[in-house]
């Protein structure tokens, strides 16, 4: 009751793939260590902007929709409930745009 199956067609190999065995760097360990010490925030400057507070705003577990944030402008203090964001405007869920130039801070509302 056996059957003899067809044969399947595979094709040889002749050289050998290497791939991922030779890496070249672009940099030396001089130029990475050095860039590493010129990037540590100073006291000076903030340790983190605007568009990284945003970015950990819309990616955080409590933002499914929107979220309730205080947004510091460089007039007032505003809170509100954010919906989106575009290149150069936070959208509210009011249709307010809000410039991304204008917030000196943003923080969750509590």
């Amino acid at each position: 009751m056996e059957k003899k199956l067809p044969e399947i067609y595979a094709n040889k190999v002749e050289k050998s793939s290497g791939n991922n065995t030779k890496v070249a760097y672009s940099w030396s360990d001089e130029t990475r260590q050095e860039t590493k010490k010129e990037t540590k925030p100073t006291q000076n400057t903030p340790e983190i902007n605007i568009n990284q507070k945003l970015h950990n705003i819309f990616n955080s577990t409590r933002y499914v929709y929107k979220a309730d944030v205080t947004i510091v402008t460089k007039n007032e203090t505003k809170n509100r409930k954010i919906i989106g964001q575009n290149s150069t405007h936070l959208i509210t869920i009011d249709n307010e745009l809000i410039p991304i130039s204008d917030i000196v801070d943003i923080y969750f509302a509590d």
